[in-house]
C-alpha cells in the first residue's frame, strides 16, 4: 500500500493540529498555517519555507551534523549553543588561551579561528519522492530496488550544481523525502563566554528548570567569492545569506507564540510495550551505571588540574549529556506510567484491526514486534554495551583500532599509500594525545572492564589482583597509552610490525574481547534490526490506515522540522508550579549555594549588582531563560526560537527534567523545552564582553 503522507495530511481535521506535539516537515506547513495563525503568528506559510523565494528557512543551518545554528546578519555570522561549539572552544584551548574558562571574542575578521572538517548546511528544497523511490519495488521491503532508485535520484536531483542531496526514510519506509543542501566547508569561531556563563549550572542544573544557561557561541560562515561554499581559502569572504534573522526586542509574555525551526535528531514515538520494558528497566539503567563510573574518574581528574580539565571538557559533557537525560527519561516514563499507557494503545490497535480483513495484518505485526523484541533483547543488550565500553570507554581502544587497520595492511601498500597512511594515523595519533591523559584512562580501563565483562557474562577467569597487574602493564608498556611509545613504533614501522602488536598487552586485550562483539553481536544487531523495521513499517502503516482522525507525524531523523506552541511554564507534578522565565537575579541566588557549578567571574558579579542591564532588560529584569510548549529533542539545540513575525526570541538548548522521556511519549501538561533569551546573549556580548561590534552586524527589531 502506498501511503502519501502529503494527502494525509491535508485530509486530516484541522482539530487535532496540536500546537504541543509533532515535528512537521516544511513543505507540508501550508497544512497547519490557518491553525498556527489562530495562535497568534503574523506570516504565511510561504514565508516560512519556499522554494520559489528567500523564506525562513534559508536562515537556518545544520551545526557540524548534529545541532542546529541560525543566521543572524547580512554577514554570514551564525549562532548555535555553547555545547554544539564545545569541541571547537575546546580543541582552540590552551592553557595559554584558556577560552573555556575565560572566554574568546574575535575583535576583528582576521581574529577569527579555523575549524577544520566543521560544516553549516543549508536546505535549498524537500521534495517528496516516496513514489520514485518505490518504482518497479516488489514492496516496500525490497532493498536492493529502493536503494539503486535512491542512487538515480539523487545524482539526478544534484546534476550540473553545486549542491549535495541525500534521501531518507521516514516512518520506516513508508515515506521517502529528497533534501537538496548547500554544504559550507568554511566555519570560523568568532566567540564564546566563559564557562562560568556557557555551562552556568553544570551537571546540577543540565536538564533541569529553572535554568540560567547563557548557552550560545558564535561563528561565521565564510564562501567562495562567488557566494558558494569553498574550502578555507585566506581569500574567502563573509557569506551573504539569502535571509538572516531580525533580533525580536519586544517584551515577552506567557502565552506568546513560538515556533522552532531546526534539525531534531531521534525519536522513538512507535516503540511498542516490550520494548519500552526493556529500556526501563534494563538497557537504560545499565547504561548509567556504566557512565557512573567513568564519569567519577574524569570528573575527579578534571578538578586536580587544568590541563586535564582542557583536555576532558568536551569529552565530559558529551557523557553526562546522555547520562543525566536517560536517568530523566527512566524517571519520566515510570512517573507517567507509560508502560501501561503504550499497552492500552495496542489494546485499541488490536481491536481496530480486528474490524476488517485487511487490517489482520497490522495486528500480526503488532504481535510479531512484541516477541521479536522480547527474543532479541539481549542482543541488544550486548550492542548497548559494547558501544559504551569499545566506543565511549578507555579511548586507547580508538588509537590501537586506526593503528591496527595500518600494520595488518602495511605489506599490501605500495610506497606512497604507505606514506599518506602512516601521516593519517600521525595526525590522529597528534590530536589523540593532545586530549588524552593516561592515569585518567587506566582509572577507566580498570571499572569500565569489570563492569562490561558482568554485563555481558564475558569471562578472562582473571583474578582481582591479575587485572591490576593487567591494567599497569598496559598503562606502562602498550604502545597506545604513551606518545613516545607510539611514536617511537610508527618511525620502525615495516612488514613485521603487525607481530610487534601481537605482544603489547593494550593489543592483546582488546583482542580477546572485540572480535565477539564485532563477528556476532553487531551482525546479530543487524539482522535484529532489518526484521524490526520491516514489522515497524507495516505496524506504523497501519496507525496512519486505521486511524485517519488522529495526529501523525513523521520521528524526528536529523532533517529538517518545524514544531509550534507558546511560551509558558508547568505544572508538572502536583504542588509544583514553574514560572515561564528566569533572570540574572536567580544566577546570583545559585551562587551563593557555594556549589562548584554555580560559579561565576568577578565581572558578570560586577554587573549584576550595579544592575547594569543596559537596553537589554524588560521592565526592571535581565531575562535568561524561558520555557516553552515546542515538542523538541537531541539536534534541536542550537534551534532558533521564532515570535509571531519570525524574528528571533532565544535560542533552544535544552528540555526540562520531565521532559526527558519526550522521545518516546511527549506530555503536553509537562513537557516543555528550555530556550536562552537572546536579549541576555545579545548582553553577554554588548555589556559583559566588549563585543558590540557582533551586536551592530544584527537588525533589532524593538517595535
Amino acid at each position: 500500500m502506498r501511503l502519501k503522507v502529503i494527502t494525509l495530511l491535508f485530509l486530516m481535521l484541522t482539530s487535532w493540529l496540536r500546537a504541543d506535539e509533532g515535528m512537521l516537515i516544511p513543505m507540508l506547513i501550508k497544512a497547519f498555517e490557518s491553525d498556527m495563525q489562530a495562535k497568534g503568528m503574523k506570516l504565511t506559510a510561504e514565508q516560512i519555507y519556499s522554494v520559489n523565494q528567500a523564506s525562513i528557512k534559508d536562515a537556518i543551518f545544520q551545526f557540524g551534523g548534529g545541532c542546529t545554528a541560525e543566521l543572524v546578519s547580512g554577514q554570514g555570522l551564525l549562532l548555535t549553543n555553547h555545547h554544539c561549539g564545545y569541541s571547537q572552544i575546546q580543541s582552540h584551548s590552551s592553557l595559554t588561551n584558556d577560552y573555556l574558562k575565560n572566554g574568546f571574542w574575535a575583535k576583528t575578521k582576521t581574529d577569527e579561528l579555523l575549524n577544520p572538517g566543521l560544516t553549516a548546511t543549508r536546505i535549498v528544497r524537500i521534495e517528496d519522492l516516496t513514489d520514485a523511490v518505490l518504482k518497479n519495488a516488489k514492496d516496500k521491503s525490497d532493498v536492493a530496488t529502493i536503494a539503486l532508485n535512491i542512487s538515480n535520484l539523487v545524482k539526478k536531483a544534484v546534476e550540473g550544481t553545486h549542491y549535495e542531496a541525500e534521501i531518507k526514510a521516514f516512518d520506516y519506509g513508508n515515506a521517502y523525502y529528497l533534501m537538496v543542501k548547500e554544504v559550507f566547508k568554511d566555519i570560523r569561531f568568532v566567540g564564546t563566554p566563559p564557562n562560568a556563563i556557557g555551562k552556568f549550572g553544570g551537571d546540577t542544573d543540565n536538564w533541569v528548570w529553572p535554568r540560567h544557561t547563557g548557552d550560545f557561541s558564535v561563528f561565521r560562515v565564510y564562501a567562495g567569492k562567488d557566494n558558494k561554499p569553498a574550502a578555507y581559502a585566506p581569500e574567502n569572504i563573509p557569506y551573504v545569506p539569502l535571509h538572516f534573522l531580525p533580533i525580536s526586542f519586544q517584551n515577552r509574555e506567557e502565552g506568546d507564540f513560538t515556533m522552532v525551526y531546526g534539525f531534531p535528531g531521534v525519536t522513538e514515538q512507535h516503540v511498542v510495550s516490550e520494548y519500552l520494558k526493556f529500556i526501563i528497566e534494563k538497557e537504560r539503567p545499565a547504561r548509567i551505571d556504566m557512565r557512573d563510573h567513568s564519569l567519577e574518574i574524569i570528573d575527579n581528574g578534571m578538578k586536580s588540574s587544568d590541563l586535564i580539565r582542557i583536555q576532558y571538557a568536551a569529552k565530559q559533557a558529551s557523557i553526562a549529556n546522555a547520562w543525566k537525560k536517560w536517568m530523566g527519561q527512566v524517571e519520566g516514563l515510570k512517573n507517567r506510567g507509560a508502560l501501561d499507557e503504550k499497552r492500552a494503545q495496542e489494546k485499541e490497535y488490536t481491536s481496530r484491526a480486528a474490524g476488517k480483513d485487511d487490517w489482520k495484518k497490522y495486528a500480526e505485526a503488532l504481535v510479531d514486534l512484541n516477541a521479536l523484541v522480547g527474543k532479541n533483547s539481549q542482543t541488544e543488550f550486548e550492542y548497548a554495551m559494547g558501544i559504551e565500553y569499545f566506543m565511549v570507554g578507555p579511548e586507547y581502544f580508538k588509537l590501537l583500532k586506526a593503528t591496527n587497520e595500518l600494520a595488518t595492511n602495511y605489506e599490501g601498500f605500495d610506497e606512497k599509500k604507505r606514506k599518506e597512511e602512516v601521516e593519517k594515523v600521525k595526525n590522529r595519533a597528534k590530536g589523540f594525545f593532545k586530549n588524552y591523559n593516561a592515569n585518567v584512562d587506566k582509572n577507566i580501563f580498570r571499572s569500565l572492564t569489570e563492569k562490561y565483562m558482568t554485563y555481558t557474562d564475558t569471562t578472562l577467569e582473571l583474578s582481582s589482583a591479575q587485572w591490576d597487574q593487567l591494567t599497569e602493564q598496559i598503562y606502562t608498556k602498550s604502545i597506545f597509552t604513551d606518545s613516545i611509545r607510539f611514536y617511537s613504533f610508527l618511525k620502525k614501522l615495516s612488514s613485521k610490525s603487525a607481530k610487534t602488536l601481537q605482544k603489547d598487552k593494550g593489543y592483546l586485550h582488546y583482542f580477546k574481547l572485540y572480535p565477539a562483539f564485532e563477528t556476532n553481536t553487531i551482525p546479530a544487531y543487524k539482522s535484529y534490526q532489518t526484521e524490526l523495521n520491516r514489522l515497524m513499517q507495516i505496524y506504523v502503516e497501519g496507525k496512519y490506515v486505521m486511524f485517519p482522525d488522529k495526529a501523525h507525524w513523521p520521528d524526528a531523523n536529523s532533517t529538517l522540522r518545524i514544531t509550534y506552541g507558546k511560551l509558558e511554564g508547568s505544572q508538572p507534578v502536583d504542588g509544583m508550579k514553574y514560572k515561564e522565565h528566569t533572570t540574572l537575579e536567580g544566577i546570583m541566588a545559585k551562587n551563593r549555594t557555594g556549589n562548584s557549578d554555580f560559579e561565576i567571574t568577578p565581572r558578570l558579579r560586577t554587573l549584576a549588582e550595579s544592575k547594569n542591564y543596559g537596553p537589554y532588560a524588560q521592565e526592571g529584569e535581565l531575562w535568561v531563560c524561558f520555557t516553552g510548549s515546542n515538542h523538541t529533542t537531541g539536534g534541536n539545540s542550537g534551534s532558533p526560537v521564532l515570535d509571531e513575525n519570525g524574528h528571533l526570541m532565544g535560542l533552544n538548548f535544552d528540555r526540562s527534567w520531565e521532559s526527558t522521556m519526550s522521545d518516546f511519549m511527549f506530555d503536553p501538561a509537562r513537557c516543555r523545552n528550555i530556550v536562552v533569551d537572546i536579549r541576555y546573549v545579545l548582553w553577554v556580548m554588548d555589556i559583559y564582553a566588549g563585543a558590540k561590534h557582533l551586536v551592530d552586524e544584527m537588525t533589532l527589531i524593538k517595535d
